[in-house]
């Protein structure tokens, strides 16, 4: 008789957005001198956002602190004029956080939810 596997008691709802928003990050060094690199800074955005709230939700507000700046840095409806190598490492080491966040944010479960599926 086989062994039933636990079932898990989190969920890791800020992985598929982390890694979107790693993969636009990527993408987007190539649209930077381009009009469409608006397009980037509203994914981007708005990526940041979903996994903070997804941070609130988890009680893990220390992501905070890397995704606010993020969120303003590409806050698409007051861009900073921002260009040059800095923007271009900046796109790079922007996808860390959110790869890292999407790993390490873990929502927690309720049994009633599980049974639900």
């Amino acid at each position: 008789m086989a062994k039933r596997q636990a079932e898990p008691t989190f969920s890791r709802p800020a992985l598929a957005p982390g890694i979107l928003a790693a993969i636009v990050l990527m993408a987007g060094v190539g649209f930077m001198d381009n009009s469409w690199f608006i397009a980037v800074h509203f994914v981007v955005t708005i990526l940041a956002v979903i996994i903070g709230w997804f941070a609130i939700q988890a009680k893990q507000y220390w992501w905070l602190v890397a995704l606010i700046p993020i969120i303003v840095l590409w806050n698409p409806v007051l861009p900073l004029p921002l260009a040059g190598d800095g923007w271009f490492a900046a796109q790079l080491i922007a996808a860390i956080p959110f790869v890292a966040a999407g790993v390490m944010i873990r929502v927690p479960v309720e049994p009633e939810d599980r049974h639900r599926r």
